[in-house]
């Protein structure tokens, strides 16, 4: 996996390398000068891009030149409202520049299969924002949705729907009268039954 780590700070790409080294081709840009560079040249599977070097008119134009690639915003003091600006400018994944090494590393190999990484509030308004037509309903199936969501069982069609209107596993336990270990589990199931990565994933084939 080739990976371009994109920071001002000599301490944050020892930091993100020290993390990633393992199992990747990485390289580095210290300023916007060697980015435009570098993503000229060469086709990266994921950018780390430090928000203190970067804006949202960059992601924009990164997104552009590079299409298949996965754009990681990593900023100092995250904000949900700045997170949202840089999603909807093409990134997938928005943290702390010092997220722990063991989560960037999880956070890299689920970018790299095709999921989103965000903070939970920020995940729940991601998804409220894809359901602007109301709740999917969770007692009753309308023929419109994916084939695949007719392997599930009625709790499971229940805890997806919540899921699509943005709920949090406490928030649907409570709404069902489960334990946030059963909504863990039931979900479990679903993303193994319908092969999707990720709450938005599941909130987007419900929304279908």
């Amino acid at each position: 996996m080739d990976i371009l780590l994109c920071s001002g700070s000599h301490a944050v790409l020892r930091r993100w390398t020290s993390a990633l080294e393992d199992g990747c081709t990485l390289y580095q840009a210290t300023s916007p000068a060697d980015l435009d560079i570098l993503t000229s040249r060469i086709t990266f599977d994921i950018l780390l891009l430090h928000r203190a070097l970067i804006d949202v008119a960059t992601t924009s134009r990164l997104r552009t030149r590079q299409p298949a690639c996965r754009l990681f915003v990593l900023s100092d003091r995250p904000d949900d409202e700045e997170g949202l600006r840089f999603l909807r400018s093409g990134a997938v994944g928005y943290a702390n520049t010092f997220i722990t090494p063991a989560r960037l590393r999880q956070a890299v190999r689920l970018l790299a299969n095709g999921s989103v990484w965000v903070g939970q509030r920020l995940m729940q308004r991601l998804i409220r924002e894809i359901a602007p037509d109301g709740p999917v309903p969770a007692d009753g199936r309308s023929p419109a949705h994916h084939p695949v969501l007719r392997s599930l069982s009625n709790r499971e069609y229940q805890v997806a729907g919540l899921v699509a209107e943005g709920l949090s596993n406490q928030e649907i336990g409570h709404r069902l009268g489960i334990t946030e270990r059963t909504v863990k589990a039931h979900l479990g199931s679903i993303y193994a039954k319908t092969d999707v990565r990720g709450r938005l994933n599941l909130a987007l084939l419900l929304r279908e």
